[in-house]
């Protein structure tokens, strides 16, 4: 089993997925659950799978080798969104505990995957250590940016510094905002999402001037998102590849933005998969392999 992933944009060689009737399992279980999970509203289950559907076509497409995550009594709804239990380096997976209480069992469900197809650990984050996927941001091979807020803390930040010595030679802290409140969800990959070579979509309005300034001064490309559409997961996009991203439906001049910057858009419907659990493209996938 090939692994490491320690890029942001690489083509995506091996990606782990969980599909919404093994997360989700029905409408009957939405509808208990939602609130519990902070939704913003109860989805739909039968429109959840007809969106998922097309996200799912956009990455098999794309992407050769497609794992999903089993059913599993542990997780919950938000187990959906791949991408926060863990990240995978060139030496395994580092898997977290999630700062967001419903999400426990996620990393212990995943390791087992996991370690089932192949992947070894590298390392795991324990209490009182929080973090999360989300927060965890690779600017390039050897250079990692961290969000510190209500779902990652400094911690959780030293045991993955910990972890990761051997394959990382920089670390940037990015302290983020009080936005909604401890209860919303807002990562650092919440406010940014690289889509190609030092190019990325950015809500700045929540970001720290040092972190904006620091990713100018490397010669980055800002593609600014709009307050309207940064509400609708207009930051979220996917790298597939170099110059290939995957944006919710719904964003309209971002998607025009990022074309026009020379980047090729796939877009999938969200209104129920994504937005209602604040979920866009980027958390439904865990990249196991980019090159």
């Amino acid at each position: 089993m090939n692994y490491g992933c320690q890029s942001m944009i690489g083509k995506i060689q091996s990606v782990l997925l969980k599909r919404p009737e093994q997360a989700f399992i029905s409408q009957e279980n939405l509808e208990r659950r939602w609130e519990e999970f902070n939704y913003a509203g109860c989805p739909d289950y039968q429109k959840v799978i007809e969106e998922y559907n097309v996200f799912e076509k956009i990455i098999k497409d794309h992407v050769p080798n497609v794992y999903y995550l089993p059913e599993d009594g542990r997780t919950g709804l938000d187990s959906i969104y791949t991408h926060d239990a863990l990240k995978i380096t060139k030496k395994g997976a580092v898997y977290f505990n999630m700062g967001k209480l419903p999400r426990s069992g996620e990393p212990f469900a995943s390791e087992d995957y996991l370690k089932s197809i192949g992947v070894p650990t590298l390392g795991r984050i324990v209490a009182p250590g929080t973090l999360e996927g989300g927060d965890v941001l690779w600017v390039d091979e050897k250079t990692v940016a961290i969000g510190r807020g209500y779902r990652t803390n400094d911690e959780g930040i030293r045991q993955f510094k910990e972890i990761t010595k051997d394959v990382v030679d920089e670390y940037i802290v990015v302290p983020m905002p009080h936005g909604d409140g401890p209860d919303y969800c807002l990562h650092l990959m919440s406010v940014i999402s690289p889509i190609d070579h030092k190019k990325a979509v950015v809500y700045s309005r929540y970001m720290p001037v040092f972190f904006r300034q620091y990713l100018v001064a490397k010669g980055w490309t800002l593609i600014e998102c709009n307050d309207e559409e940064y509400d609708y997961l207009g930051t979220n996009l996917l790298c597939l590849e170099p110059g290939k991203c995957v944006l919710i439906e719904g964003c309209p001049e971002i998607e025009k933005k990022v074309r026009d910057s020379g980047v090729t858009v796939y877009t999938y419907p969200g209104h129920e998969l994504s937005f209602k659990g604040l979920g866009g493209a980027t958390c439904m996938t865990c990249p196991i392999e980019r090159i």
